[in-house]
């Protein structure tokens, strides 16, 4: 299957469910938590109001179409991918937000995925908030692209 059928499948709309495909084009499917929700909100909020917060973005990768749960782009490469359905390079940043069911080895693949189809960091945000920073070279103390960012985010004051 290719993320346009996926996309305009009638059966597939409105699930509450985040949807991928592998590189065999098979659908995967994850359901997500109230907390989980609440975390991208709060990210996409903090995120700089220079370029374009995309939630749920789905990105082509070389195993597949994967959707990051919070992308930020500039407006040059948003320009870029605007009318694509799916992005065929991937935002500048993308985040993950992790849920019970994912896996460090998944998140360490999405990573590469994400960095190798051109993205510039990637960052997790773990079950209590805090946040970890990642480019082509490995972890990082801090985001470069978004510096003041901080290393962890509370839904609730």
């Amino acid at each position: 299957m290719q993320w346009q059928e996926v996309c305009e499948h009638p059966s597939l709309q409105n699930l509450p469910f985040k949807i991928e495909l592998n590189e065999w084009g098979q659908i995967l499917m994850s359901p997500v938590k109230v907390y989980h929700s609440a975390f991208q909100g709060k990210i996409s909020r903090l995120l700089p109001e220079n370029g374009i917060v995309l939630p749920e973005c789905a990105i082509t990768t070389t195993k597949g179409t994967k959707v990051a749960d919070i992308a930020w782009c500039s407006e040059q490469r948003f320009k870029l991918i605007e009318h694509e359905t799916e992005c065929s390079i991937a935002p500048e940043l993308c985040i993950e937000v992790i849920s019970s069911s994912n896996t460090k080895m998944e998140m360490d693949e999405k990573r590469q995925l994400y960095l190798t189809a051109g993205a510039i960091e990637f960052w997790i945000c773990n079950e209590e908030g805090e946040i970890n920073f990642f480019d082509a070279n490995g972890q990082l103390k801090k985001s470069n692209l978004v510096p003041a960012f901080p290393n962890k985010v509370k839904v609730t004051a």
